[in-house]
């Protein structure tokens, strides 16, 4: 997104190669959306025989002064960009028009032919730019609200830090405010704040005079450097957060003297727009750190999160049950657990209660759910297991719950009740329950025994 920095290339390019030309001939976009308050056709005409006299800039606002007003002027917006024919400019990320493309470009509002041969056009892909034509660009909204501009009209310390003891906001959203001082988005924020070892969100009224003084520093430096490379942001200064800060979270580390000394980005959002800051040298202060500190560790922010899973200390997921030998490969909340059986009990009524209430707590949602419960039983041979599925008719669930009755009713001695209990317990633990065709194992096996005695 172009800023102070990009914006005042624009303008020094304008000045250097148009300034004293005459305009020979203008083509306006019929876009109501980007082109305000006047007609294309209006536009041209005032442009056509004009010739410019000098480029002004405020804040992320440039202007053409011409012979004669009105003037044009350019609110770059968030794509926003001029290009001269054979002049190199800095093309922003979001709106660079190649060498092999049509010219002028298809996304151009605005395209002038001066004379000599010489031709620039403002164009913008995204039409959140708007451009007017104004008889005095500086006295009317938008740049007659702007504050004083980060780069023309440089704060002293007091009067800085005098104007920051008046606002009770976070000092991210504060440097965002171009009625406070004009030119800084959220790149430049992120710098600023990143060079001067400012946490985004401490109140800008409880920053200390010294804070102020460092903070300020940093604006004029990071202005200043931005503009002596053109806004070419390969050039930028390589301990720069800017090279890093569009990365991936948990990807994002900002460049030291040596690679034990790389610190780690993270993202939080201050003054409603996604804020890169490094948490071991950005730290809040006075009583904000203190209240800080004294809340649980919160994860990284941006909506990208995967640094939220590596510290989550909240709601840790219980290990997945073991099914049939192996793990179901779910882990859930606690919330959302199935409450544990309750003891295993020698009666077959609350073993068949038992298996009712496990197969009923089955995760919600499921396509089709059966309507009754599914089972799963046991081989003859002890120790192998297979698993069954179908539904369970009225007449065979009748003819087991005889089964059961017999079971229940006839003796045997300690170690076969022992066996029924732990083939019970079993089966309980596989999150099935005691099934049908289990009791009617057991009962078998149980004859087999009483008639080989």
């Amino acid at each position: 997104m172009p800023e102070l920095p990009e914006v005042e290339a624009a303008r020094r390019a304008l000045e250097e190669h148009c300034v004293g030309k005459r305009i020979k001939k203008s083509t306006v976009a019929d876009d109501s959306k980007v082109i305000d308050g006047v007609s294309s056709k209006d536009f041209e005409a005032a442009l056509v025989g004009k010739t410019i006299v000098a480029a002004h800039r405020k804040g992320k606002n440039m202007w053409l002064q011409l012979d004669s007003p009105p003037f044009p002027s350019f609110q770059f917006g968030m794509a926003g960009a001029l290009y001269i024919k054979g002049v190199a400019v800095t093309k922003y990320k979001r709106s660079a028009v190649k060498d092999t493309d049509e010219w002028p470009s298809k996304y151009s509002k605005v395209f002038v032919e001066l004379d000599g041969g010489l031709e620039f056009s403002f164009t913008d892909k995204r039409r959140f730019a708007k451009v007017r034509l104004l008889d005095n660009p500086a006295s009317v909204p938008p740049i007659s609200e702007l504050g004083p501009d980060a780069l023309l009209e440089p704060m002293t310390v007091d009067r800085f830090y005098n104007s920051l003891t008046k606002k009770k906001i976070g000092i991210k959203a504060l440097l965002l405010d171009q009625s406070f001082i004009s030119g800084i988005g959220n790149w430049m924020a992120d710098e600023v704040l990143y060079q001067s070892r400012t946490h985004p969100l401490q109140t800008a009224s409880s920053m200390s005079k010294e804070a102020c003084a460092a903070l300020l520093k940093c604006i004029n430096e990071v202005t200043e450097k931005a503009i002596e490379v053109g806004a070419d942001s390969s050039q930028f200064p390589s301990n720069w957060i800017f090279h890093s800060r569009e990365k991936k979270p948990g990807k994002a580390f900002v460049d030291g003297l040596a690679l034990d000394l790389w610190k780690k980005i993270e993202f939080i959002t201050a003054g409603s727009r996604t804020t890169a800051y490094v948490p071991e040298l950005q730290k809040l202060t006075g009583n904000q750190a203190v209240k800080e500190a004294g809340k649980p560790s919160k994860r990284t922010a941006a909506g990208n999160s995967n640094a939220d899973d590596e510290s989550g200390d909240e709601d840790k997921p219980i290990e997945p049950k073991a099914v049939g030998g192996r793990k179901t490969g779910r882990t859930r909340k606690p919330s959302a657990m199935k409450k544990p059986s309750t003891s295993v009990s020698d009666s077959d009524d609350d073993e068949e209660n038992s298996a009712d209430d496990v197969t009923s707590k089955r995760k919600q949602g499921a396509k089709n759910p059966p309507a009754r419960s599914k089972a799963k039983g046991l081989n003859e041979n002890k120790g192998q297991r297979r698993q069954t599925k179908g539904r369970t008719a009225p007449a065979k669930r009748k003819h087991e719950e005889s089964d059961h009755d017999t079971i229940s009713s006839s003796g045997g001695d300690n170690e076969d009740q022992h066996e029924e209990a732990e083939e019970v317990m079993n089966g309980k633990r596989r999150g099935a329950g005691a099934s049908s065709k289990k009791r009617v194992a057991i009962s078998q096996n149980r004859k087999q025994k009483q008639n080989a005695k």
